[in-house]
């Protein structure tokens, strides 16, 4: 009798597509994932939403820094972007008409 908890998960693949894609492909929908999950909070902010995006690193990689407060939720949240995922964040033109009026004001 096996001990409780001693299972093997072997049968629980990640499906046909994972062993296609391999780790690249897990790790675009993540980035995509990201970039998405930034463009909706950056849209549904309210007028004291504080959005700052500063370039942190210039070399090789570019890699920017997008900081998201919400002073009434005692909300914060930094995200590291690389050049290509900043540029398909601000495609959208909500989102650049939004960080143009936040960094107006």
């Amino acid at each position: 009798m096996k001990p409780h908890g001693a299972y093997k998960l072997s049968h629980r693949g990640r499906g046909p597509e994972a062993a296609y894609f391999g780790q690249l492909g897990h790790g675009f929908d993540r980035c995509q994932r990201i970039v998405d999950s930034l463009r909706d909070q950056i849209l549904a902010g309210g007028p004291d939403q504080y959005l700052r995006i500063r370039q942190v690193f210039a070399g090789t990689r570019e890699i920017y820094r997008v900081e998201i407060q919400e002073p009434g939720l005692h909300y914060r949240r930094t995200t590291l972007l690389d050049h290509d995922a900043l540029e398909e964040l601000l495609q959208s033109a909500e989102v650049r008409q939004r960080v143009v009026t936040l960094q107006d004001s």
